[in-house]
């Protein structure tokens, strides 16, 4: 179970750096990959050039494991939400994607029902060029405009195509449980 305590990385001070030992500790030299310096470099970029309304942060204890969030867009049926995601990361990173799943619960036509998504730059379209923050916005856009011709969910993507105030309606309720 996540708690709430995990998920206060989006108000960062000066400390914050020094809760990531793997930052800082002698072993980071010993032990360092080049999976892990890119994802040291990639949780760098990301606070000190966050983009708008997407968050993350390595777990305190194992760099390979990511907790993010992403912030429902203005002027969508996700506005207001607070999703939260997990980035697992393994040794090939970034030369292969990462495994990334929705913990909040979606209705979305490209989200499983077990919070996995259906978007071409974490399967096909995986440029090593890509780092957390380009996979965050991309989920975020993703959220904005969905591709209801490659459905991971076909009930969501028939009422987006065929009934969106439905579709409108189920979206808002997920908005309104990502705030539990």
């Amino acid at each position: 179970m996540i708690t709430q305590s995990r998920w206060s990385f989006r108000l960062l001070g000066a400390d914050y750096y020094t809760s990531f030992p793997f930052l800082y500790s002698a072993e980071t030299t010993t032990m360092s990959t080049p999976t892990r310096r890119r994802l040291m470099r990639d949780f760098k970029r990301l606070q000190s050039d966050p983009p708008g309304g997407v968050s993350g942060a390595p777990c305190a204890d194992n760099i390979m494991m990511w907790n993010a969030v992403i912030f429902g867009p203005t002027d969508t049926p996700f506005e207001d939400g607070t999703f939260k995601l997990v980035l697992q990361f393994d040794e090939t990173y970034p030369n292969k994607p990462p495994s990334v799943k929705f913990l909040s619960k979606m209705f979305h036509p490209n989200v499983y029902a077990n919070g996995e998504l259906c978007l071409d730059i974490l399967q096909n379209r995986w440029s090593p060029t890509y780092d957390v923050a380009a996979i965050l916005t991309s989920i975020q856009s993703l959220l904005h405009d969905p591709n209801p011709n490659s459905p991971a969910n076909a009930e969501a993507a028939n009422l987006y195509r065929e009934n969106r105030k439905e579709y409108v309606r189920r979206v808002r309720e997920t908005v309104e449980s990502s705030w539990e």
